[in-house]
């Protein structure tokens, strides 16, 4: 992984560390706000929802802005405002106790996501050139780590005190902000748009193939969320739902790479993204057959839990730097940051949609319907992709066609 590494621009090497510290510091601390809010503070359960909703609402809403924003301005610029707002919004956390200040700190530290995720794909996609696929599945390797480290940190940080958590992870980002404002590159890219936004969001909207793969692709979203829904509701013990999160964890960060070199050199994009979809509605077949003919037994229920979990990450591993790899390519490398922009957000309405949906079965359903509703949910995704590849508007001439070459890139082995 590290020669791998080595091998891309500078540029490329820096977006890599960077997210990685960007989830470190993320995820060190979100995961115990809740816990913060309620216990520490004393608040009311709806307003902790009210706080945890308005991060979600600030960065899923503001996507579609924040890629316009990278497009326009540039990404390099876009990038750093981000980190340094989150610094702002994490180091707020720390000091204030009211319900507006939260709400403000919450909101900041959802647009800052917004800010810099779009124009942190754009430009890594710019900067890899013919190597983006590559990229993409390294970039995973780095996010997933963050994911996995990030928790683990905090968790020792706020046996201490919630209010030091909150200062480091501002401090992580603080780091990066000055890192990213004297290391990083300005990204050699087109000129930036001069056209209105309107105009720019409507280009962007009226491209079709765009779209309508970006609405196929959310039910995938759905799926690879229930790790942090689903999954942990059907386990219960805190112990064991940890456990979900270090096999999801650890199954990304060493399997990338090896299963994106693997899938590259037999499938075209369509034909990866296909057969990942297939298997994350596979994922979900354990479940299925546990809650219909093992319900009561604890220890099946965790074996199906954690062979679902294996199999959903495998598959998100599967799709990931494909799905990213096609958003380019559909894109026409035009307005770029804005595309993902727009897909983020589709894809966060899908979660939305989807999380009532399956919170709504889990509670009222049959044991096995809110799994085979998953299932048929992921079969559904796979069919969608598969028809617009062969014979809809975003067939074979917009998507990529042929398998990705990756220049300078080592077998996994």
């Amino acid at each position: 992984m590290w020669r791998r590494l080595r091998s891309f621009d500078r540029s490329v090497r820096l977006l890599m560390l960077n997210q990685l510290a960007i989830n470190v510091g993320f995820y060190m601390l979100m995961p115990y706000l809740a816990g913060h809010l309620s216990t520490g503070l004393g608040m009311a359960a709806w307003t902790v929802g009210l706080v945890l909703g308005v991060r979600n609402l600030s960065q899923q809403g503001l996507f579609l802005l924040g890629g316009t924003l990278a497009d326009r301005l540039g990404y390099k610029p876009v990038i750093v405002a981000g980190c340094l707002l989150r610094t702002a919004g994490f180091a707020l956390l720390a000091f204030v106790d009211t319900l507006p200040a939260l709400l403000a700190a919450s909101a900041m530290t959802g647009f800052a996501g917004a800010l810099f995720n779009p124009a942190v794909r754009a430009y890594l996609a710019h900067d890899a050139g013919e190597r983006r696929l590559e990229a993409f599945a390294l970039f995973n390797v780095f996010y997933q780590a963050g994911i996995l480290a990030g928790p683990l940190i905090g968790l020792a940080l706020v046996g201490v005190d919630f209010r030091l958590v909150c200062l480091v992870a501002a401090a992580v980002f603080a780091l990066l902000t000055v890192l990213q404002l004297f290391a990083l590159p300005v990204c050699r890219t087109a000129t930036p748009s001069t056209r209105g936004v309107l105009r720019d969001w409507r280009t962007v909207a009226g491209n079709r193939p765009f779209v309508l793969f970006a609405l196929a692709m959310a039910g995938s979203y759905v799926l690879s969320f229930q790790i942090y829904l689903a999954l942990p509701l059907a386990l219960g013990s805190t112990g064991a739902v940890g456990l979900v999160f270090v096999v999801s964890g650890v199954v990304a960060v060493a399997g990338q790479l090896r299963v994106t070199d693997w899938a590259r050199r037999r499938w075209t994009a369509p034909q990866a993204m296909t057969r990942g979809l297939a298997l994350m509605a596979a994922a979900f077949v354990p479940m299925v057959l546990h809650a219909a003919a093992w319900p009561q037994s604890a220890p099946l229920r965790l074996g199906a839990v954690l062979t679902c979990t294996v199999v959903l990450t495998v598959a998100t591993t599967l799709t990931y730097p494909f799905e990213m790899d096609t958003v380019v390519a559909l894109s026409g490398d035009r307005l770029v940051a804005t595309h993902y922009g727009l897909y983020n957000t589709v894809a966060g309405i899908g979660i939305t949609l989807g999380n009532l949906l399956t919170g709504a079965l889990l509670g009222a359903a049959p044991r096995a319907l809110p799994w085979l509703v998953l299932s048929a949910l992921g079969l559904a995704c796979a069919v969608a992709v598969e028809t617009l590849n062969r014979r809809g508007p975003a067939g074979p001439t917009r998507f990529p066609a042929r398998r990705p070459v990756l220049k300078g890139a080592p077998r996994a082995g």
